[in-house]
């Protein structure tokens, strides 16, 4: 069966955003670390779909169909171009290649896209989403990037009870902590 997986970088106190909703911490000093940024390639050459919320897909559209994402990430760059994409949105249309529109009740959309898909579906960023389907009990994976700061406010991907079992673990030199944790 499909597996749908959330991918976020949190901050160590276990934010996704920081007060300011903003995400610019997450990447701090992870250019400096070969092996991080191997396994950033490695992962994102894996394959299968992606989802995104309005804001994270505008965010990647803007960017990974760059001449400068190309160079900077070639692999990564590949990997995201090339992905189907979905979007959760009733506000703009898609436009970066493989990329549609998810219609009506989010919910039973994912459960669909999970039926029919026959790929493993991750959710890239977007929190509201996540914390969406996640209350719904459609996540089977959470993939933890753990950056080493603690942000002591922001947004968290959790309105109430998870409980998850720890399927992997990695730590890197730039102090970033990868973590998959599977759904009870």
């Amino acid at each position: 069966m499909t597996k749908l997986r959330v991918f976020e970088s949190v901050s160590i106190d276990g934010y996704f955003t920081d007060k300011d909703n903003k995400i610019d911490w997450a990447h701090a000093g992870q250019g400096d670390d070969p092996e991080f940024t191997e396994w950033v390639s490695a992962n994102a050459s894996k394959g299968g779909a992606l989802l995104f919320g309005r804001k994270t897909y505008q965010e990647m559209a803007a960017f990974w169909p760059t001449p400068e994402a190309a160079h900077q990430m070639p692999v990564v760059a590949n990997g995201m171009n090339t992905a189907r994409k979905y979007v959760v949105t009733n506000t703009i249309k898609p436009t970066w290649q493989n990329s549609q529109r998810l219609d009506g009740d989010l919910g039973a959309a994912v459960q669909q896209l999970k039926a029919a898909s026959g790929t493993d579906i991750t959710l890239l960023g977007s929190g509201d989403i996540a914390t969406q389907l996640g209350e719904l009990g459609l996540v089977d994976e959470y993939q933890f990037v753990i950056i080493p700061i603690a942000l002591g406010s922001g947004r968290t991907l959790f309105s109430n009870t998870c409980n998850l079992r720890l399927l992997d673990q990695r730590a890197f030199p730039c102090g970033n902590v990868v973590v998959t944790y599977v759904t009870r």
